[in-house]
């Protein structure tokens, strides 16, 4: 189980993490998952919404069931969510690397007492599974599948 703890040189950057990877002799594979798990810690956990330009590529889309969200649109979802559950904390459970994609299966916890959903004041917890397509180091493509949020009884 991986908890979403990174070391100095993720803070560093998406493209950090590569030239990392390349001077270092850390792979591609690894390099990605490192920027993978960026967006857990710090877009979701710690709010740092400006870290996106480092993460994913200018044309990003995200895949959904019946439409296709750009990277704005994706990056308004995650504002939606930390509205929603100002202590939103996701937690890496398991992540896997092929070639230029990254999937990790992930948790999600969070107390709905924030605004842009109606607060209940519960504690919501889902999970979720994400696969990453990465390009130059960034995340260019993106497809996931989560539970609706379920509140602790």
């Amino acid at each position: 189980m991986f908890i979403v703890m990174l070391s100095c040189a993720v803070s560093a950057g998406a493209n950090a993490a590569t030239a990392i990877g390349a001077s270092s002799g850390i792979s591609n594979a690894e390099a990605n998952k490192m920027t993978a798990r960026r967006v857990f810690l710090e877009i979701f956990n710690q709010g740092k919404y400006d870290v996106a330009g480092e993460i994913y590529a200018p044309d990003f889309v995200n895949h959904g069931l019946t439409t296709d969200a750009n990277l704005a649109q994706d990056q308004a979802a995650v504002h939606g969510w930390r509205d929603a559950a100002p202590d939103l904390a996701m937690t890496v459970l398991n992540e896997i690397a092929e070639g230029d994609y990254v999937t990790v299966l992930w948790t999600g916890t969070g107390t709905n007492t924030g605004t842009g959903k109606s607060a209940t004041g519960k504690r919501m917890t889902m999970r979720g599974i994400t696969i990453w397509r990465f390009a130059r180091g960034k995340i260019r493509e993106e497809w996931s599948e989560f539970s609706a949020p379920v509140a602790a009884r």
